[in-house]
């Protein structure tokens, strides 16, 4: 899943990205106002983490552009200040959801990844599809038997994109979106390889390639 970090505080921005690289995001880092509403027009995400206090433009001048524009993509807003005032303000321009600052990194991430599963029509507690599970916190696989197979953080991640867009073809452009940060170097074929250790590692059924297109997750049991 890819994830926009709009953060001015660089020591605070910095732990983030390295937090949210551990529970299996690629994160894009900006911070300031102008550069996150370019950022967020031209790159397909998946979510947001928008400070409210960003130099250049505010964080809620840029959602309020946003949602004018019709971008509907998903926003957890920060802010040092905890007037209910802002939040409602915030929530009104059309934020998810709202975490003020100190928060602890636990309580971001599980807002996080519940604002993900609900904009991806899933309202229960964990990621899934066809009885196939996702624990992040673990970073297992939870397969309908019970059986829990142990994934790296690449594996991880290609998971869990799989897992938001069951029965969806998902191109390999697509998946190297969800993989990599902006300036990684990126390589189309990496996608086979961890196609195939995730394939290997639960089941040759659940993935499927569509020459020329891509790969879906599907019921293995159909």
């Amino acid at each position: 899943m890819r994830i926009l970090l709009a953060e001015d505080d660089v020591w605070l921005a910095e732990g983030l990205r390295q937090d949210l690289h551990k529970a299996g995001y690629a994160v894009d880092w900006v911070a300031d106002g102008n550069r996150a509403l370019a950022w967020g027009e031209g790159t397909e995400l998946d979510g947001v983490i928008l400070d409210l206090g960003l130099p250049g433009r505010s964080g809620l001048e840029v959602l309020q552009h946003w949602r004018r524009r019709g971008n509907r993509v998903p926003v957890l807003i920060l802010s040092a200040r905890h007037t209910w005032a802002e939040k409602v303000a915030g929530l009104k321009a059309g934020a998810d959801d709202y975490l003020a600052k100190p928060f602890s990194v636990e309580e971001l991430l599980a807002r996080l990844e519940a604002l993900l599963r609900r904009s991806h029509g899933q309202a229960g507690p964990q990621i899934g599809a066809f009885g196939l599970t996702l624990d992040v916190a673990s970073a297992q696989a939870v397969l309908p038997d019970g059986q829990r197979v142990q994934l790296t953080a690449t594996e991880l991640r290609l998971l869990r994109y799989f897992l938001l867009n069951p029965g969806r073809v998902l191109s390999k452009s697509q998946l190297a979106d969800r993989l990599y940060d902006w300036d990684a170097e990126r390589d189309s074929n990496v996608i086979e390889v961890y196609v195939r250790r995730l394939r290997d590692k639960l089941g040759a059924g659940w993935i499927e390639t569509r020459r020329g297109l891509g790969y879906l997750l599907r019921d293995p049991s159909q």
